[in-house]
Parts: C-alpha cells; structure tokens; sequence
C-alpha cells in the first residue's frame, strides 16, 4: 500500500470524526485528483432528513463541481467504510479510477449483494487504516446502546 494512501485515509478519517461529532454515522469520504482534494464528505443523513446524503455521495458531487465533470477517472476515492449498493452505483456512474476503503461493512457493503457494481475500470483496495476506522464504529455505535 502507498503511503499516500494512508495519508488520504487519514483525511477520510478526519470527515467520518465530524459525522460522529454531529450525531452521525462515523463514515468520512475524500476525492483525490493528481495530488489533492477536489471533493470531501462525511455522512449527513440525519441532518438533511435524507436518506442519500452519505458521506461518498457528498464527496463524489463536490469533486464534480469542482472539477467540472460528472467523470472522475482519474480521482481516487478514500472512505472509512466499505461503500453500499447505492454508492457503489453512483461511483460506477462516475467511472471513478480507484476506491481505497478502510473497514469492510458485512451488512450492507456492495461485495456482500454484489461483488462487481463498479465500473470495469476501477481500481479496489481494502482495509487502509482498518482498525483506526473500525474503532470510531465501535465507540460510535456503543455510545448509542
């Protein structure tokens, strides 16, 4: 694994600790294009009584605006969180180069229902900064019990 890629993790890491701090699903999301940040997002659900305001969605739509263009090939996503069945729709719609996520969702992960949603094209890597993520899940989720 690059160094990079835990460099970008970290910055992931640092949305989906906003999302907890606002009473959120800890799950955190930076596009990368050629070296830096055109887009980044952290879960909103709950705020925006919205059911699709997850944290690569937000990222994915801010990276578009940045770049000017509804294709990221050359970005690369980094998220805390193994992306569900609709976000792995809308990075397929990207055609987004690369995905790089930290913990594995078994519940409701896209390579549970359906291991190839995404584009052809991209690139997947797993498990970069895993426990750092899944320990802001845990805590998160046990303070709610």
């Amino acid at each position: 694994m690059p160094p990079t890629d835990e460099r970008w993790m970290a910055e992931a890491l640092k949305e989906a600790e906003r999302a907890a701090a606002e009473g959120e699903v800890p799950c955190g999301a930076v596009v990368v294009c050629h070296g830096r940040v055109v887009g980044r997002g952290h879960n909103m659900t709950e705020r925006l009584a919205d059911v699709t305001a997850h944290a690569e969605i937000l990222a994915l739509t801010a990276a578009e605006q940045t770049l000017g263009s509804k294709y990221l090939n050359d970005c690369t996503l980094y998220v805390t969180l193994e992306p569900c069945t609709m976000c792995a729709g809308a990075l397929a719609w990207s055609q987004i180069g690369r995905i790089v996520y930290a913990a594995s969702d078994p519940k409701r992960g896209y390579a549970r229902l359906d291991p190839s949603p995404l584009h052809p094209k991209t690139l997947v890597t797993r498990s970069v900064l895993r426990a750092e993520a899944e320990q802001l899940l845990k805590t998160f989720f046990s303070s709610r019990r």
